[in-house]
């Protein structure tokens, strides 16, 4: 049976805290998690740009850890289909392209406007919001998310987060749904 594939935009891989809570569901294998170098140098360098206070060297390693810990993460070959495909921003083909290339089901973004169902469909793809996305695999995968959000949470460090106050890191990044849905698991967090 097919895994139900995604290609994640550069900005749901922006902010930290969507970025850690998706790649770690990606390593329980709900899903099969996608992005390219494009992506990861979208993502990087609008990072640095708001916040000169990081440094090029650790989004690098987060870049490769993310590489090397997801499986198959990385699609290549998707260059040459970039001029045939037309989406309201330009700069967006590159994304529409990584999902045609490795079959994806869905692209998961903020930008949902980006990425008309009449420009998707004839690929076989929809585009989905994070927090659509994680409520959805809450609902079919409530051990495996509850367990995923725990070691995410239990990654924090400095400081370290009450599950209360971690949900209201994920609610100020838009995922509404999923923190609704995820206080009723408060005790699993």
């Amino acid at each position: 049976m097919k895994t139900f594939t995604v290609v994640f935009d550069a900005c749901v891989l922006y902010p930290a805290p969507l970025r850690d809570l998706l790649a770690q569901l990606a390593l329980h294998d709900i899903f099969s998690a996608r992005w390219t170098d494009a992506i990861h140098d979208e993502w990087i360098s609008n990072l640095l740009e708001s916040r000169p206070d990081l440094s090029r060297e650790a989004l690098e390693r987060t870049r490769s850890l993310m590489n090397s810990h997801v499986r198959d993460s990385l699609v290549t070959g998707y260059e040459g289909l970039i001029p045939g495909l037309s989406l309201p921003d330009e700069n967006d083909r590159h994304v529409l392209a990584a999902a045609i290339r490795c079959n994806a089901d869905a692209i998961i973004t903020f930008n949902l406007r980006d990425f008309p169902v009449s420009n998707l469909e004839p690929f076989g793809l929809v585009a989905i919001h994070p927090d659509e996305f994680v409520a959805n695999e809450l609902d079919v995968h409530e051990a495996v998310v509850c367990e995923a959000v725990k070691i995410v949470r239990s990654r924090l460090k400095s400081p370290p987060k009450t599950v209360e106050a971690y949900l209201a890191t994920l609610e100020r990044q838009v995922l509404t749904q999923t923190v609704s849905d995820f206080r009723r698991f408060a005790a699993l967090l």
